[in-house]
């Protein structure tokens, strides 16, 4: 064995050796959700001799699941579709404009960055009781939009600083205003950025806890995960509770990414080889 092919087979091993290290977790969930709490008490590393869906059938039973799937789903959704919109709107402009106002609308996008979302929870709070979005779909994904806009602004700049400017020219010999050559030229070149930015804005949006639970008080309007804490509690919570609670939150997530997975694969490597 040479010693490329031997540092190659140390490379792969490592690889699969995270892979599996960081999929344990998933799979001892998966593996305990399938068991009954005599079984998880006993033998807790154990693995399920029969797949027990009694589990489920509770979960499903005492959670309005699917509600909270839709409600997870369509936020997600709709703030997705904002922030890339909004985002390369704004990032359009500060890219092809350099100057020193726009170099300070980089610069506070940049502390919107670096603001921790802790921060801006109460300010939120107090502007959403005041104009009456509380417990609102509305209020919740202008929250979610607010939240997640700077990292799509600086985002695209980048990308859209890479895009040559003759492509513009071109179109603005042929009469094309400022907003067309966005829309036409400018917007369909950014499918990779926004395939990437889409996979970071939706798992912070379906996994984010503190915003739903401060901003939506209707159960009928509860995210899933907010569901899954109802469900559970804080005071005892029961393994058989909360393994299939876990796996049903993170299901509908899961099916998503299968679904789009070329895309979202494609979109990443076409960012990256830009």
């Amino acid at each position: 064995m040479t010693f490329r092919r031997f540092c190659s087979w140390i490379a792969q091993s490592a690889v699969v050796v995270t892979v599996v290290g960081m999929l344990l977790p998933v799979i001892y969930m998966i593996a305990m959700s399938f068991r009954t709490a005599t079984e998880i008490i006993e033998k807790p590393l154990g693995l399920p001799e029969t797949l027990y869906l009694g589990n489920y059938a509770n979960v499903l039973s005492s959670m309005p699941y699917l509600r909270s799937v839709a409600n997870s789903i369509s936020i997600t959704l709709a703030v997705t579709v904002l922030v890339a919109f909004l985002g390369s709107m704004a990032a359009y402009p500060l890219a092809r404009r350099t100057n020193g106002f726009t170099r300070l609308i980089l610069l506070l996008v940049a502390l919107g960055l670096a603001t921790p979302p802790f921060v801006t929870i109460t300010p939120i709070y107090v502007i959403f009781r005041n104009i009456g979005l509380l417990d609102s779909y509305v209020g919740i994904v202008l929250a979610f939009t607010a939240l997640n806009l700077p990292l799509s602004v600086f985002f695209y700049t980048s990308f859209i600083g890479a895009i040559p400017k003759e492509l513009e020219e071109a179109a603005r010999l042929d009469n094309c205003n400022d907003w067309q050559i966005y829309w036409y030229i400018i917007r369909p070149l950014l499918g990779p950025a926004t395939a990437t930015l889409s996979l970071f804005v939706m798992l912070m949006v379906w996994n984010d806890f503190t915003y739903p639970l401060l901003l939506l008080t209707s159960p009928e309007k509860f995210t899933v995960m907010i569901s899954v804490y109802r469900f559970l509690g804080n005071l005892n919570v029961q393994p058989e509770q909360l393994f299939p609670a876990a796996v049903l939150g993170s299901l509908p997530l899961l099916v998503l990414f299968v679904i789009f997975q070329r895309r979202i694969v494609a979109g990443v490597t076409a960012g990256a080889v830009k």
